[in-house]
């Protein structure tokens, strides 16, 4: 994959904001994916305003971006040939492998302590060009309050973490608009820890089969990576499936989430269609902006249809199914 073409900030922006990482600041930025609060990977006590700033638990590891394949061999080793094939194939792009760190570059803190960490190359201009001239990786995880909706926008940001950032570089809307798939790669094979803006189809046609872990995680325990809590990307409006929502819910004061236009819209308040012509990718790249702008409404519920389970449907029922309210 390639960098597209995107807004970009002012070059005394994008200045300050090299110089702030390289002093221990902290710093939005946009990637193709979503938008990462990004601090010099190898400063504990910066990564430590990270956690501080999103209220977020240290057991919850950070990814590290980096700007190139050989970036991320310097901090991680004993790198499977899979990584490579992987990298070669998805690279700069919306792909996080877990490999085995080198514990002497990337401190505990980013890592949650674990032996492995978590690294990918964005695709975005701006992100490449910041890690590029700061000189060191870069760990980020998104930028908002933690377990609440990812933002696609530096007004997102604003919205969400205020002045506790010390700049918000304002790259345009996040062409992707979901998250990095994360691959766990390691002596026992590949494991699939997070769908995201890659389908796993496409990462099976290039290494073979990839398993699927239990999702549930101890109360307490490292995750393996970001984004595996049971409870995450949830709106402050309660959010059901369409096949859970409470039957006693009035709909004319809920809002519903589509991927096309649902043939009951006109018995809600509001409505999201994410593709008119059904078209994953399209979806994906919305969906956070449609939570955000449903959750703003002060409606009772908003009602989700499920998606197709296959490609960025994946990655789009994940993100829903930790965002909706529990199953009693």
């Amino acid at each position: 994959m390639s960098a597209h073409p995107s807004a970009r900030p002012l070059e005394s922006e994008l200045a300050e904001a090299v110089q702030l990482v390289r002093a221990g600041g902290v710093v939005a930025f946009p990637t193709e994916t979503v938008y990462g609060l990004g601090a010099d990977a190898t400063n504990p006590r910066a990564v430590a305003r990270i956690f501080e700033i999103k209220a977020r638990p240290r057991f919850d590891p950070l990814i590290v971006h980096v700007e190139s394949a050989a970036a991320a061999q310097a901090i991680a080793s004993d790198c499977p040939v899979e990584a490579s094939r992987l990298a070669e194939r998805f690279w700069p792009g919306p792909l996080t492998l877990v490999l085995p760190r080198r514990a002497e570059t990337i401190p505990d803190i980013v890592t949650a302590g674990l032996t492995t960490v978590a690294v990918r190359v964005p695709d975005h201009p701006v992100a490449i060009e910041l890690i590029r001239r700061a000189g060191v990786p870069i760990a980020a995880p998104s930028a908002n309050r933690f377990g609440s909706v990812s933002p696609t926008t530096a007004a997102h940001v604003r919205e969400s973490l205020g002045a506790a950032v010390d700049l918000v570089l304002d790259g345009g809307p996040c062409r992707a608009g979901i998250e990095s798939t994360i691959i766990a790669l390691g002596p026992e094979g590949s494991t699939l820890l997070r769908p995201g803006a890659i389908g796993i189809e496409e990462i099976e046609s290039i290494i073979g089969e990839v398993g699927r872990p239990q999702r549930r995680l101890a109360p307490g325990a490292p995750a393996a990576a970001p984004g595996m809590l049971e409870r995450h990307y949830a709106t402050a409006t309660p959010l059901y499936f369409s096949g859970d929502a409470p039957r006693w819910l009035d709909r004319g004061r809920c809002g519903r989430l589509s991927l096309t236009a649902p043939a009951d819209a006109k018995e809600y308040r509001a409505i999201e269609i994410l593709s008119a012509s059904g078209d994953l990718r399209e979806a994906a790249a919305g969906l956070f902006a449609s939570m955000r702008r449903l959750d703003a409404l002060g409606l009772d519920a908003i009602i989700a249809d499920r998606f197709p389970d296959r490609g960025l449907g994946l990655a789009i029922n994940d993100r829903l199914d930790r965002a909706a309210v529990p199953k009693c």
